[in-house]
């Protein structure tokens, strides 16, 4: 993105290339009057009803990040305000694939979807929307345990293993969610997405480090809890943004569990109102438990079952030798041995060699755009791994720049050629460059032939460390894949651009302060052309209540309100919160909050 707008925040200025491609612009003048009022609809919501039950922090956290009860945010002023809290903001088309979540996360930026959700979804979307970027995960940035967690959870998730089928999840997920969100959809469309996300749900097999590391994220940073069993207190986004599900959440009927290391069992559906949820004492224990957790990934523990995780993604990972050496690509075989140690790794395709995850110079993917094949384990006869001989073993072993050599491992793999380069890492031998070379195993299988030409072997005893993606994601150019279902962007008719006006004039009404002789004309213009909104009304009668200067006209909102809620049981909780806050105004709760 040659215009990539940094909003002069360093850490979103930092970003690389293969994460700048999801961004898209916020374009703030698509926000429409229903939009603001819904927005507001819900913020105000939230600070009537979290105020009791969200984690402490989450009012002042509110204004620290930028946001106000009025306004759909600007991505400006949140990435002012962000920023010195030592993180940033960007807005992104809806879903974006988990991995990429993470790495933002660990980059400490938030990713908000830059659309907002219907008027018919105001209690909760199963689509990510700005409501629930903002309203939800911003607030709470401004406690340091929290957000230390947030960003480390992002690091850790940035290696975790994915499967083929956790694409497959993804694509659904974010097809429904569109289409939830999208006008006039016919309803079969939208069961038969459901259906295809089921059953693809029920048929995952065993889930992927980067699924269980999911479930960690939805039942901490989306559904968390925090305090004592009998008393808890939101802190997760989900719950924040949906002033739906943070009320029913606190009933008796959703079970509340510890959290601890098992949670991980708990699979979740995100169409669905939670079962259960999990209660932390602490964020350090949300800390505690991710460690628990990621001494179980292959990045930490390496070996045959690691290499195995990289071959099941089928998507490019990146596999560390003991020497430091670090192979990037897709993993497509392996050897071993009967204890099950690693033999050899093989990948198909581009592929790259690092140290320290900057790529070796010419040893890129165009170089080894066929991929890389390479032994892992010790030499016959030798007392030290190879990647710790010095001159004295080099020498012992014939390991010399122009002297031909033969080397055989003990999996009986032998390496014949002419040593052409030895190179080295921080005294580590990382790899070895052969001419006229042939690798064959120790049944007469050939690895390598030399009409292939320079055959580079990678040095090191065991593979120490695989993750997803690779080492070197600016030189390795990853262009992390993208969904080509893009989000619906709504064209209004006219009757709707009319309703707008209205809700446009209510506001222009309430903020200037005058004009409230319009109210009983723009009253009866709803009810006569918008009998199904609710919210307008709600809006009108919100100024006629607070000047109190036309008795009649607010009872007969009320009396119009009151009648819908009887008959529109879908309309009834979010009128009679809206009749709440009305006479119990927010404006008071930022006073005792400050």
């Amino acid at each position: 993105m040659s215009d990539f707008n940094d909003f002069n925040n360093p850490r979103v200025a930092q970003l690389p290339k293969h994460l700048r491609q999801f961004i898209v612009d916020q374009n703030y003048a698509k926000y429409t009057p229903v939009d603001q009022a819904v927005w507001r609809y819900v913020m105000r919501q939230n600070y009537s009803y979290l105020k009791d039950v969200a984690y402490y922090p989450y009012i002042k956290g509110l204004q620290r990040a930028g946001l106000s009860i009025e306004y759909i945010p600007d991505l400006q002023t949140m990435n002012d305000n962000l920023g010195k809290l030592g993180w940033g903001a960007v807005t992104v088309d809806g879903f974006i694939p988990p991995a990429a979540f993470m790495e933002y996360q660990a980059y400490r930026v938030l990713v908000i979807a830059a659309d907002i959700r219907q008027i018919n979804h105001i209690e909760y979307t199963p689509a990510p929307d700005i409501i629930h970027e903002s309203a939800g995960h911003a607030p709470i940035i401004a406690d340091i345990d929290y957000n230390n967690y947030l960003s480390y959870i992002g690091s850790i998730g940035a290696k975790a293993m994915f499967s083929a089928k956790d694409f497959e999840l993804y694509e659904a997920i974010r097809a429904l969610s569109i289409l939830k969100e999208a006008v006039d959809v016919p309803e079969f469309e939208i069961t038969k997405a459901e259906a295809q996300l089921q059953e693809i749900s029920a048929n995952m097999g065993e889930p992927s480090e980067m699924a269980l590391l999911s479930r960690l994220h939805w039942w901490t940073v989306e559904y968390g809890l925090i305090g004592s069993l009998d008393d808890p207190k939101i802190y997760g986004a989900g719950l924040l943004s949906s002033i739906g599900e943070s009320s029913s959440c606190m009933k008796e009927n959703v079970k509340k569990i510890p959290y601890t290391i098992d949670t991980i069992k708990y699979a979740y559906d995100i169409t669905k109102t939670q079962p259960q949820l999990f209660v932390t004492e602490t964020f350090q224990n949300l800390i505690d438990v991710l460690e628990q957790f990621a001494d179980t990934m292959a990045f930490r523990k390496g070996g045959a079952e690691s290499v195995l995780k990289a071959m099941d993604s089928k998507n490019p990972a990146t596999a560390v030798y003991s020497s430091g050496l670090q192979v990037t690509g897709v993993f497509s075989d392996m050897g071993m041995n009967e204890s099950g140690e690693l033999t050899f790794i093989k990948t198909t395709g581009p592929s790259a060699l690092s140290v320290a995850d900057k790529q070796l110079e010419g040893h890129g993917k165009v170089y080894h755009k066929d991929g890389f094949s390479s032994p892992v384990g010790q030499l016959k006869g030798a007392t030290l791994p190879l990647e710790n001989f010095g001159s004295e073993e080099l020498f012992t072993f014939g390991i010399i720049e122009g002297n031909t050599t033969e080397l055989i491992f003990e999996s009986g793999i032998q390496v014949n050629g002419v040593i052409k380069a030895v190179y080295k890492a921080k005294d580590q031998v990382i790899l070895i460059a052969f001419e006229d070379c042939t690798v064959k195993e120790s049944n007469g299988n050939i690895l390598f032939q030399p009409e292939w030409g320079t055959y580079d072997m990678a040095v090191g005893s065991t593979i120490v460390s695989v993750f997803n993606g690779a080492a070197d994601k600016e030189a390795y150019e990853e262009i992390t894949y993208i969904s080509d279902k893009q989000t619906e962007k709504i064209v209004y008719d006219e009757v709707t651009n009319q309703l707008h006006n209205v809700y446009r004039a209510v506001r222009q009404i309430r903020e200037g302060g005058n004009g409230e002789d319009r109210l009983p004309a723009l009253f009866e213009s709803l009810k006569t052309n918008y009998p199904l909104d609710w919210l307008c009304a709600l809006e009108i009668l919100e100024i006629v209540h607070y000047k109190g200067s036309n008795y009649e006209l607010e009872q007969e909102i009320r009396v119009y309100l009151e009648g819908k809620a009887s008959v529109e049981p879908q309309h009834e909780k979010l009128i009679h919160d809206g009749l709440h806050v009305i006479e119990n105004p927010v404006t008071q709760l930022i006073t005792e909050e400050d």
